[in-house]
């Protein structure tokens, strides 16, 4: 069983409520599941593909808002495979531990200068 849209939903009955959205749904439409931080996503038709369906990937804070202005989409198991071997590869701990080491803190100080790189 899976709860999505507020219901409770089983294999069948989630395929076709998936449907419904696909075809019912307005372009760009974003539908809450009950998986925290995962979202529905309708994509609208293309000249080289039709409507489809994607699952956005924005982690929760504390407070229940997104932490990222956009997620990350996922369109397909291949992309949804590629993505679990990146995050369960050890080096990726290294890599973001190694990364707030030397990284500054993030909240930035109000009214503060930013420093701009000119390129």
């Amino acid at each position: 069983m899976i709860l999505m849209f507020g219901y409770r939903f089983s294999g069948m009955e989630l395929i076709e409520t998936l449907r419904t959205f696909l075809e019912n749904g307005e372009d760009w439409e974003r539908k809450m599941t009950s998986i925290r931080g995962v979202t529905l996503l309708k994509l609208p038709q293309t000249k080289s593909r039709s409507a489809s369906l994607a699952i956005e990937i924005n982690p929760l804070t504390e407070k229940g808002t997104p932490m990222k202005k956009k997620g990350v989409m996922i369109m397909g198991a291949s992309e949804l495979d590629a993505f679990r071997e990146i995050f369960n590869n050890e080096k990726m701990d290294i890599l973001i531990t190694s990364i707030e080491a030397i990284a500054p803190s993030r909240k930035a100080a109000k009214g503060g200068k930013e420093d701009i790189l000119q390129v």
